[in-house]
């Protein structure tokens, strides 16, 4: 079957992916840096639902509006109306940044998080450092104009867009994904232009500021399968809707997906140093698979690839390795493994286990 004619998309950048194997379906200047303005707020729930996930932060805690937030963010671009004497809770706050992109929401969560904005701002370029996203800085919970101190790369945000899906899947799933939310007796639409038209979508997020144009990252998921794209600098909205529509459904219709691991396969192990375990399972912490145009099929080697021995302690799920997936004539896709099981900082019995398999190469 050939391949169906890609359809014309105007946007400066551009990049379509399919997250399960990886493969970059449609690739425009993902490396350039530009402003992402509201597209920012992934980040702000990244680093909201891992405080949530290490017990920091609760879903049903209340978080006070500080007279000098009020007068700053009250009625500044999209907001979820905040009042001067509001104590939203976190799980309302996130709803509102997530689904009315609520500027003023972001930076009461930030303060209410860990005190100040510049101390968010840390996590959020710690938590980017750690994802590999190496253009990208933020210097906002909110993606408000900066002079340029906040930028991303349309490849940061796919791999941080990936890892906010699995990383927080519940979390993902109760608070991505909405049309719409009504708090305060006030009713506001979600702008996500996937939403209504493309089957499966539950995200990511729109932004806009005379700075940076229009700018998406959308998702769909559909039968086990989720492509992400990138869009950025379109002059129009309209444009904006009808291509990341038209792109996506694209996405699905001229490429499948071969399953290579069902999530959480043991996929190898690794061994461990200082550890009370001397091995640790890898596992698939999504469904893997690999790519091909419709029709065809993928001839591949997979290798699994650590920085071994890996040092003890090791926390269950945490991203230990790498499946190396080599399709000729292809880039090599490099897919994340998680640790299978929690491994303890091993004792002197444990050491000298160690020392003594060494010595003959085991």
């Amino acid at each position: 079957m050939a391949m169906a004619a890609m359809p014309q998309i105007d946007a400066p950048i551009a990049l379509l992916v399919d997250v399960g194997s990886g493969r970059v379906l449609y690739a425009r200047d993902v490396h350039r840096r530009f402003v992402p303005a509201s597209i920012t707020k992934i980040m702000t729930s990244y680093v909201a639902f891992d405080l949530i996930t290490k017990g920091k932060l609760r879903l049903d805690q209340r978080m006070p509006m500080r007279p000098e937030t009020f007068k700053q963010w009250h009625r500044v671009g999209s907001t979820m109306f905040l009042p001067a004497d509001s104590q939203a809770s976190v799980a309302e706050l996130i709803e509102g940044i997530v689904t009315v992109s609520a500027n003023d929401a972001c930076v009461v969560l930030a303060e209410g998080a860990v005190g100040s904005v510049p101390a968010f701002t840390k996590l959020m370029n710690d938590a980017a450092a750690e994802l590999g996203m190496r253009d990208s800085h933020f210097n906002t919970p909110n993606g408000w104009m900066d002079e340029g101190q906040t930028y991303v790369t349309a490849a940061d945000l796919a791999t941080l867009s990936g890892a906010l899906m699995t990383r927080f899947p519940e979390l993902y799933r109760q608070f991505y994904g909405h049309a719409g939310m009504t708090w305060g007796g006030i009713s506001q639409p979600n702008h996500n232009p996937l939403y209504g038209y493309v089957e499966g979508a539950d995200g990511v997020k729109t932004g806009f500021t005379n700075e940076a144009g229009y700018g998406f990252v959308g998702s769909a998921q559909r039968n086990g399968r989720r492509l992400v794209m990138v869009l950025g600098g379109y002059d129009r909205p309209n444009l904006r809707a009808k291509q990341s529509r038209e792109l996506i459904e694209w996405g699905f219709a001229m490429w499948d997906a071969q399953p290579l691991f069902a999530k959480g396969a043991e996929v190898g192990s690794a061994v461990v140093q200082g550890g009370a375990a001397r091995e640790v399972p890898l596992l698939a912490p999504r469904d893997l698979s690999v790519t091909v145009p419709r029709g065809a099929k993928a001839a591949y080697s997979l290798s699994v690839r650590y920085k071994g021995p890996l040092k003890a302690p090791i926390a269950k799920g945490e991203t230990v390795g790498s499946l190396l997936v080599r399709v000729p004539g292809e880039a090599v896709h490099v897919l994340p493994l998680v640790a299978g099981a929690d491994v303890a900082k091993g004792g002197m019995l444990d050491r000298l286990r160690d020392g003594a398999l060494g010595l003959v190469g085991l």
